[in-house]
């Protein structure tokens, strides 16, 4: 099978040698390379797991998972890879691991149970032009790479070099043999593979084949709603580092103020502390300081830090493993919070209390914003802030009332994992309305956003944007606040600040 990535402009004026002896030369006197096999990965020991559990959902039927292929940043250079959630779930591979790859669960003869394999694109010899050529998998270029051995003994699975994948796709394939599906979003070249063998076996409708496919990307999606004991340490691993972080911007605040800009010097401070922990930032840091706090998604990060401004920092520290964290802080950046400044704060507070305690077996995911925004709309009331006449039932009335969302848009809860809105996938009835059960990890993050334009709210409030947002694993009695070391009361907050960085 040909390269499935993104193809690159290679320019006329970067030809490399290919005269024989050069060619002889590259390919002579290298050492020998180690034969010693790695062992089993935890990782891939929990992956084995969940693929007897997606087996059991689909007999009978061949499922092809790719991981995606390298995206074009721009001209010849590619974006660092991030295998898709649902590949790595399944195979235990995380960070920068084997574009192109493919994992095909075949049924077995008895029809119980699959064979797992995994197509790669294999560490090449020597004597090859891509050892030395090829800027995107040559040794050269990205380094060693596995051999099928060696990505055999650490993931526990049979390999096969890439070029295999189109025929063993379409092994069998047809009305009276198997039935295939793929998980389509994340590769379009082995998705169109696989369409063309169906349509060739007359096996079905094109709609009826999307429709399959999309049943298996909400099974994979669903799959991730409970996470295994290892994937709650990779949380709690992710979210360790993420406080560790959170620490060193606190710290950098002056400096921040001092040099201008402050966002972006924020923004890095962060980032160095999730490339160094780990395999980055989960998701664009918000690194918002003053009025573009009330900018939910407000990712640009150009603005100043001052005194007397709220920052409102809202980052996570994604793992090796590709498990991220997702906690925000809103920070005053002098130390003090203003009365306005407390009054907010303290009432969103109030509100996430309500969220986490709502967070407990039995209930719905739903409860838990219902218990926040209730708190949220309450206070919105009392101080004047919604229509004339309408009552606290009346705001919360998902049908005639919500003006409380002018000031809280987004919703308090989501889970989290592999992605940061993990499970996006699930069906209504399995993620909204589902029930909370032990091992899931959600976020609890309400926030008021008082824009500086708004003339609906006393001038002394605009500008003020406010979220607090821990990471939390549902338990059997309970749950687990993950990022309960970072302060969050007031005087905690402010000691913190003053503190330079250090807690309690």
């Amino acid at each position: 099978m040909s390269r499935v990535s993104e193809k690159q402009h290679q320019p006329e004026h970067r030809n490399r040698p290919t005269g024989e002896a050069f060619m002889a030369f590259m390919r002579a006197g290298w050492a020998p390379r180690s034969g010693e096999l790695p062992e089993l990965t935890e990782a891939a020991r929990y992956a084995a797991a969940r693929r007897e559990e997606l087996s059991a959902t689909y007999p009978g039927e061949r499922l092809v998972v790719p991981a995606g292929g390298l995206k074009i940043r721009s001209n010849d250079t590619d974006y660092v890879f991030r295998p898709h959630s649902a590949f790595a779930h399944l195979t235990g591979l995380g960070a920068d691991r084997e574009p192109d790859a493919v994992l095909v669960l075949d049924p077995l003869p008895s029809g119980e149970g699959h064979e797992a394999t995994l197509y790669f694109l294999p560490l090449a010899d020597r004597d090859s032009e891509e050892f030395f050529a090829d800027s995107r998998s040559g040794e050269f270029w990205v380094g060693s790479r596995p051999t099928l051995a060696s990505a055999s003994a650490e993931l526990g699975l049979s390999t096969r070099h890439l070029s295999e994948l189109p025929d063993a796709v379409a092994k069998d394939v047809g009305p009276s043999g198997l039935a295939v599906r793929v998980v389509r979003d994340a590769d379009r070249e082995v998705a169109a593979t696989v369409d063309r063998v169906r349509e060739q076996s007359g096996l079905s409708s094109a709609e009826q084949a999307q429709e399959a496919d999309l049943a298996l990307a909400r099974t994979l999606s669903t799959m991730r709603l409970v996470k295994d004991d290892w994937e709650v340490e990779q949380m709690q691993e992710a979210v360790d580092a993420t406080a560790t972080a959170f620490d060193a911007v606190v710290e950098q605040l002056p400096e921040a103020v001092r040099r201008g800009r402050g966002e972006r010097w924020v923004e890095g401070v962060f980032g160095l502390h999730a490339r160094h922990a780990g395999n980055g930032v989960g998701y664009d840091s918000i690194c918002a300081a003053g009025d573009h706090a009330t900018t939910l998604h407000w990712i640009r990060n150009t603005g100043e830090v001052k005194d007397g401004d709220l920052l409102l920092l809202d980052a996570g520290v994604e793992t090796d493993a590709l498990y991220t964290a997702d906690v925000t802080r809103t920070v005053p950046v002098s130390g003090r919070f203003t009365d306005p400044q407390r009054r907010v704060y303290e009432a969103v507070l109030e509100a996430q209390e309500a969220g986490l305690a709502a967070v407990r077996p039995g209930n719905r995911f739903k409860d838990v914003h219902a218990a926040a925004i209730e708190v949220i709309a309450r206070h919105l009331l009392e101080w004047g802030l919604l229509p004339e006449d309408v009552t606290l039932e009346q705001t919360l009335d998902a049908e005639e009332g919500q003006f409380h969302r002018r000031w809280m848009v987004h919703g308090t809860s989501h889970h989290l994992g592999l992605d940061v809105h993990d499970c996006a996938q699930a069906l209504r009835e399995d993620y909204v309305e589902g029930e909370l059960r032990e091992g899931m990890v959600l976020t609890v993050e309400p926030g008021l956003y008082f824009k500086s334009d708004d003339l609906l709210v006393p001038e002394e409030l605009r500008g003020i944007g406010v979220r607090i947002e821990d990471d939390v694993v549902v338990t059997a009695d309970g749950a687990r606040n993950l990022s309960a070391m970072l302060p969050r009361t007031v005087p905690e907050v402010e000691a913190w600040v003053r503190g330079g960085g250090r807690r309690g």
